[in-house]
């Protein structure tokens, strides 16, 4: 049998084109796939994001503290001992009435009583006395303007109180010694609110007035240190 040679030719170039074309079909198939295998390994990898340092979902614990009352006016009673220069160390008790203008300022009144006791000199010399029964009460009236700084008092972590550290100015009068005299006070105090209406007080204030009892004329200073509870309503 006799081939003709052209057509031999012919068939092997169609031959060699197809194994050509199959042979680059199945590299990009497999190079595809392998892209795609990447691919997918790279969004896995994406998803597996390690867990944060810090959590944001924090759990806020509950503080109970009082407040205020929005009442404007405290009225209380107070009682301590009063240093009266040149004369004993005395009890005293008085009662106070304030309006609180706002969270900062507030105008307070007091009224207070005490009994001087005894000049040195009287003690050591035994003789006449500088001042009568009478003439020993020491009474004092003032008005005085204040500031609060507020803040927070912590007794533990669940337990924290409002309070406060305040500043007071005034005037008034004292009688003692058979006269009543012009008095300056200055001071300064803590409060401490155990409740919307309740709180505790303690402050120092010095009561400053012009004196010649023992004889010399001369501004006398008059430190009180008190402690008060009060009311708001």
């Amino acid at each position: 049998m006799k081939f003709n040679r052209n057509v031999v030719l012919s068939t092997a170039v169609v031959l060699s084109i197809g194994l050509f074309n199959a042979h680059v079909f199945a590299q990009g198939s497999s190079v595809k796939g392998s892209s795609v295998k990447s691919a997918a390994r790279s969004m896995q990898a994406n998803t597996d994001q390690p867990p944060a340092l810090i959590d944001p979902n924090i759990q806020r614990r509950e503080i109970n503290e009082s407040d205020i009352d929005t009442e404007d006016l405290e009225i209380g009673i107070f009682g301590g001992f009063i240093a009266i220069e040149d004369f004993e160390s005395s009890a005293v008790v008085g009662v106070s009435l304030a309006y609180h203008i706002n969270e900062n300022l507030f105008l307070e009144a007091r009224y207070a009583q005490a009994t001087a006791g005894q000049t040195s000199f009287e003690k050591l010399s035994g003789g006449a006395p500088f001042l009568t029964e009478e003439e020993r009460d020491y009474t004092y009236y003032n008005l005085s303007l204040g500031y609060n700084i507020n803040g927070e008092t912590f007794f533990t972590d669940n337990v924290v109180f409002n309070s406060d550290i305040y500043f007071t100015l005034g005037a008034g009068s004292t009688k003692f010694g058979g006269d009543e005299r012009f008095t300056i006070s200055a001071g300064a105090g803590y409060r401490l609110l155990l409740t919307d209406f309740w709180a505790l007080k303690v402050d120092v204030r010095d009561h400053v007035f012009s004196s010649d009892i023992i004889g010399v004329e001369k501004d006398v200073h008059n430190i009180a240190i008190t402690l008060s509870t009060t009311f708001f309503f």
